[in-house]
Order: C-alpha cells, then structure tokens, then sequence
C-alpha cells in the first residue's frame, strides 16, 4: 500500500511501512529525549551534510516555536544512525550498484 494524500499526488509515492519505520524510530527517539517528533525530524535534517537548508512551514506561532526547537542541540551518533538506517532507500540506477560499498573508490561516502 501506498500512502496518498492530497499534496501526495505531486511527489513520487512512498510506501506505507517505510514511512511507519520512519515514525517508529523518530517516536522512539523523541521519548529519549524529551523532544517532539518534528524537532527530532527537523534536529536530523540540519545535522546532513548534504542539506544545506531547511524550510518549514509553521501554521501557527506554536507549531513555529516547537520547530525552532530542533535547533541548538545535536542527536547522538546512535540515533543519527538509527534515524539514517530506517529511512534509507536503494538508489535509482546507475547508482544502485555502488549502494552496498562497491566500487567506493567511485562513489565516497558524502563529507
């Protein structure tokens, strides 16, 4: 089963039970740490890398406090790596052969 929406119809699909990993591991994390889940989500995003900015769209003033709130602290290692486990995908060809740490010297780890 695929997830859909309204704004669903404008993306690429999404399976159900990659987005239930997903949550499950963000609800677990926001419990260890007191956080909620879209500052825990928000938190992941800043902490990448490849991202080079993140945009949110707060409906009110208290849904814009609680995302300010993923900033100015960090989520542990095991939690990165627990947050980047459930939401990894395989990519599209012709990437999809270097995914499982062939040919690294042709593909390196993102800095």
């Amino acid at each position: 089963m695929v997830a859909s929406a309204q704004t669903g119809d404008f993306a690429p699909p999404v399976e159900d039970e990659r987005l239930y990993r997903i949550v499950d591991v963000l609800d677990e994390i926001a419990e260890e740490t007191g956080k909620s889940i879209p500052q825990i989500a928000l938190n992941w995003l800043l902490g990448r890398s490849t991202v080079s900015s993140v945009l949110i769209g707060a409906r009110n003033e208290a849904q814009l406090r609680d995302n300010l709130g993923a900033a100015g602290w960090q989520l542990d290692e095991e939690q990165t790596r627990r947050l980047d486990e459930a939401s990894r995908v395989t990519p599209p060809y012709p990437y999809y052969p270097y995914w499982n740490g062939q040919f690294a010297e042709r593909n390196p780890v993102p800095v």
